[in-house]
């Protein structure tokens, strides 16, 4: 579980972060602004001490000064202040007209030296905090009087000052020190403000609309709104953005993208109030046809074209709705007669029949329509739906719901699952999954319990509970039965893992299905591995037949489990007789036993009996920790479902 904090704890932390960042980009900063200070003024400084030397050299120079006069007039000048040191240096150039001095040699070769004899201005600060400046003297066109071998431009010396920083450095230190203590000051002192200001006007608020925005959220309501008080203008934009933004949500969730009508979902939320009404079906006749010849964005017109026909038809009062495709329904909430009725259904199929819907500039299309109508407080769509389906194969242009067409529609769905029944009999298409059932103390897994899928033309699995009791009428489910059975001794004949089987009492009186149990018992030598789940909520009246097929697959090392135990008569008595050896508690018990006591009571008195009984209890359907973790608590030794795994096609 991750560590959870509070806001003055962020706000704590994001204030000591920042002053922390702020105090070491103030150091940095103030170390760089010093040298950088100490550059500009050294550099301006000694510059102009550099010209005033050469000044005074040049004006002695001109007035026909010596070798040993300018040296003379430098040591002098070197007298004034001991922490200062100038130097001059001559180019060659220079020296072939007015010779060498020996102690310039021992300097020539330094970099910054050659660098100030080409012509820069060279400032450097050592590491004994001495600064050193090199100026470069140009010839200009007055000196080629005496330099004769010079060029403008060319560098006939160079100046040397050295001196130390001592007085610019403590100035420079102080003026620094007090900016990084004023720096310190203001930044807590703004801080501290911002903190007091942030939870007053920021963090509170927010915090406000965060848990509106969750209450609406959690109540999955998108046509509440925000409505906070407050004086914020940041928030209040918010607040109407986070609204603007749920109306728009809204007006896609509850609306046709194409036609603008309220949809189907709109449509539930008003039958949900079980008014007394009229439910009306609108379906266009061969609508895919429309869109096959002339393209969906044709059919997409006659749709809207169609919607604005049928409005001008109805009253004001009556609700419109655009379901999928090509239906629309009229919804009124009014006491109609049958004749009334018959009446308005007549009028909006011919009406439409009638009308010319252009789609293009000389082009258009003549559309019919079918009506299925349902009139009551109940089931509207689904009874509408199956009066629409009957019109259609009777060819009728509209139908009221009759009760006798529900049955009907029962009829062909079994012909239908029928059908696919047999061909999945026939085509190999009834497929066994895997689900895991593990050890409620370890969480390992125990053994796998073969269930039952087919698999259907989009190749999807679909579950018994859809066939199986239809299965039973058409005389399939013996069948079915049985090639589950080959299939899983298949999949667990050459695996070390137990598995189970689901089989009922009418598989136990069935002789084919038991001769080929008994047949794969002694083909595979795998008996001790399987176990038979026998439905208990079917009822187990015949003792006799059961009972000799529970010790006929017990001489082969199997074991027995009752089923859905819970959910058919229960008898604690008749698990002795059948000598069981797992009692597989029933789901609708399970799947609410870490919130409901009476479950709690029920699935702990079976698990005290099993105990004393020496029988083993599984608990099926735990979906949920909670769940998982009640059944820990309650003693029960297995455990089943989604939670720990679902049914799968291949071992995991």
């Amino acid at each position: 579980m991750k560590k959870r904090t509070s806001y003055t704890k962020v706000i704590g932390s994001v204030i000591l972060a920042s002053l922390t960042i702020t105090l070491i980009s103030v150091f940095f900063y103030s170390t760089y602004m010093k040298k950088q200070a100490i550059l500009s003024l050294s550099k301006d400084d000694a510059k102009k001490t550099s010209m005033l030397i050469f000044e005074s050299l040049y004006s002695g120079m001109a007035k026909g000064w010596t070798k040993e006069d300018i040296d003379n007039t430098i040591s002098r000048l070197n007298e004034i202040d001991k922490n200062m040191n100038i130097n001059v240096f001559r180019s060659k150039k220079v020296a072939e007209i007015f010779g060498k001095n020996e102690n310039e040699k021992e300097n020539t070769n330094l970099n910054s030296l050659a660098k100030a004899f080409k012509g820069e201005e060279i400032l450097e600060i050592t590491k004994d905090d001495i600064i050193q400046f090199h100026y470069p003297v140009i010839a200009t066109q007055e000196c080629l009087k005496c330099h004769t071998n010079a060029q403008k431009q060319d560098v006939l010396g160079v100046i040397e000052i050295s001196y130390p920083i001592v007085d610019v450095k403590v100035s420079l230190a102080k003026m620094t020190n007090f900016f990084v203590l004023f720096i310190v000051f203001f930044t807590f002192f703004i801080f501290i403000l911002l903190f007091f200001k942030f939870n007053q006007y920021l963090i509170k608020p927010i915090k406000n609309f965060i848990l509106t925005v969750d209450s609406i959220s959690n109540d999955s309501d998108i046509s509440k709104r925000l409505t906070l008080e407050n004086n914020i203008t940041e928030i209040n934009s918010m607040q109407n953005v986070f609204n603007n933004m749920l109306d728009s949500l809204e007006n896609q969730f509850y609306n046709d993208a194409l036609t603008g009508l309220p949809n189907r979902r709109r449509l539930l939320d008003v039958l949900e109030r079980k008014e007394e009404a009229l439910l009306m079906i609108v379906n266009i006749d061969g609508f895919q046809e429309i869109n096959n010849l002339y393209g969906h964005d044709i059919g997409d017109t006659v749709l809207k074209k169609l919607a604005t026909s049928i409005k001008s038809m109805i009253d004001v009062e009556n609700q419109f709705y655009k379901l999928h495709a090509d239906e629309y329904v009229l919804y009124c909430v009014k006491k109609f007669d049958l004749e009334e009725l018959e009446g308005i259904a007549l009028h909006i199929v011919d009406s439409i029949t009638k009308e010319y819907f252009s789609i293009e500039k000389d082009n258009g299309v003549y559309i019919n329509v079918t009506i299925g109508m349902s009139y009551g407080d109940s089931y509207l769509l689904t009874q509408a739906d199956m009066a629409l389906r009957v019109a259609k194969k009777e060819k009728k242009k509209y139908l009221m719901y009759e009760s006798n067409m529900k049955k009907t529609q029962e009829y062909e769905n079994n012909l239908k699952w029928t059908k696919k029944l047999k061909f999945a009999v026939e085509n190999d298409m009834v497929v066994p999954f895997y689900q895991q059932i593990v050890d409620c103390k370890t969480q390992e897994i125990v053994k796998y319990e073969s269930l039952m899928r087919i698999e259907d033309e989009n190749g999807d699995y679909i579950p018994p509970i859809y066939f199986l009791a239809l299965s039973k009428k058409n005389r399939i489910y013996h069948e079915l039965t049985k090639i589950m059975i080959r299939k899983t001794f298949a999949k667990f004949e050459k695996k070390p893992y137990h598995f189970s089987i689901n089989i009922s009492v009418e598989d136990i009186s069935h002789v084919e299905v038991v001769e080929l149990i008994i047949e794969k018992l002694e083909s595979t030598g795998i008996g001790k591995y399987v176990s038979f789940e026998i439905l208990e909520s079917e009822g187990i009246e015949n003792f006799e037949a059961v009972i000799e097929f529970i010790e006929q697959v017990k001489h082969y090392g199997c074991s027995i489990s009752i089923d859905d135990f819970g959910t058919g008569y229960s008898n604690f008595e008749y698990l002795m007789k059948l000598k069981v050896d797992y009692i597989k508690i029933d789901g609708s018990m399970i799947k609410t036993i870490d919130r409901d006591v009476n479950s709690q009571m029920v699935v702990e008195t079976i698990a005290e009996f099993a105990k004393k009984m020496g029988i083993k209890t599984i608990a099926e359907f735990v979906h949920s920790k909670s769940v998982y973790d009640k059944l820990v608590e309650l003693n029960i030794d297995y455990a089943q479902g989604y939670y720990l795994g679902a049914p799968t096609k291949e071992i995991i």
